[in-house]
């Protein structure tokens, strides 16, 4: 068992499933588990030298950029319908970083069915 793709998939789906918790219920904790579960899993992915690694940095560097300001502005008490975008759109980087992380798993499957 490769225990980096362990911890670095359960860092993305603790963000995914943290920020559906926040757009769904606006609680300002789930909000910083987001950035903080998101973060973790940008720092796990910058070593990662697979076929889809720069992709699926990219949905994470996304996510964080969605996320921190929303926090910000969530703390700063303005306007909480621009803090909800930007969750929403954290929620979509991390679906279509889940997303990646599947099709990495079928290529790699492949990969060692073929020999």
């Amino acid at each position: 068992m490769d225990w980096s793709k362990v911890g670095t998939t359960f860092f993305i789906m603790m963000s995914l499933t943290t920020t559906v918790g926040f757009v769904y219920d606006g609680d300002p904790y789930e909000l910083i588990a987001s950035v903080v579960f998101n973060l973790i899993a940008t720092i796990l992915k910058l070593g990662s030298k697979k076929t889809l690694s720069a992709e699926l940095l990219a949905t994470s560097l996304a996510a964080d950029l969605h996320l921190i300001p929303a926090l910000i502005f969530y703390e700063l008490g303005t306007r909480s319908t621009l803090v909800e975008a930007f969750a929403w759109g954290a929620l979509v980087a991390n679906i279509f970083s889940v997303i990646i992380v599947i099709i990495e798993t079928i290529l790699e499957a492949r990969e060692e069915t073929w020999w």
